[in-house]
């Protein structure tokens, strides 16, 4: 939810990285194109949109140190992008009346946008940092970079479930599923009691899980839409 050099890497080194203690990225010149720009991640997408997580295909990454994955998660969090997409958010869910005891108008946008945006803070905190440490898991999104389109669209969607331990190996994505899960048992604490917990928690879940693989796959093909729209400009 919703966030490189230790963000996402870069082969070149006029690019600082914005998380403490940056490791430095290994890039396999012969999985590139001539200029560089395969697969290649920017810190944003289109100029604004967080991609801190998103690391540059064919690039090898030591793991993160604890507080790196907590400077991560802050900055997914408080970004100033996270302003208007919570905003967006809380506008759809009003406007369907998920909580209908929030009511409608300002206040009940007020009541609508905060929630959702403790919701994304604790998840980009479970699935960012505390879940990763715990179970020595990369929260980064390498970006695969190559092959046709149904095939780097399942391994963006795969990477829900499958993550890299911090030695490299592949593995279940407790990070994410579990730290999604957590954080929306949470939610238990100060949304409304009146409606059916288990109903609303399994709700929260999905939607976090669900805008993940959202983020993953626009990742994944960003630096070939940045390429063919935009001709590198982002």
């Amino acid at each position: 939810m919703l966030t490189q050099d230790a963000q996402q890497p870069s082969a070149t080194t006029d690019e600082k990285s914005s998380l403490p203690d940056a490791p430095t990225s290994k890039v396999n010149p012969a999985d590139s194109n001539t200029d560089g720009q395969t697969g290649k991640q920017p810190k944003r997408i289109l100029g604004i949109i967080p991609n801190f997580r998103a690391v540059s295909a064919n690039t090898q990454l030591p793991p993160l140190s604890f507080k790196s994955e907590l400077w991560l998660a802050t900055q997914d969090t408080f970004d100033y992008s996270d302003v208007i997409f919570v905003g967006g958010l809380a506008g759809i869910a009003m406007a369907g009346k998920s909580q209908p005891v929030f009511g409608q108008g300002a206040e009940g946008f007020g009541k609508y946008y905060w929630h959702i945006f403790v919701d994304g803070a604790i998840e980009n905190y479970m699935t960012e940092a505390i879940v990763p440490a715990a179970t020595r898991e990369d929260p980064r999104y390498y970006t695969l970079g190559k092959g046709g389109f149904m095939k780097r669209t399942g391994y963006a969607a795969s990477r829900l479930f499958i993550t890299r331990t911090n030695a490299g190996k592949s593995t279940f994505n407790l990070s994410e599923i579990v730290g999604a899960g957590a954080a929306a048992g949470i939610g238990n604490v100060y949304y409304p009691a009146e409606y059916n917990p288990w109903v609303k928690t399994y709700q929260r879940w999905g939607t976090q899980v669900g805008l993940d693989g959202v983020f993953n796959i626009l990742k994944e093909f960003w630096p070939d839409i940045n390429q063919a729209v935009f001709h590198g400009k982002y």
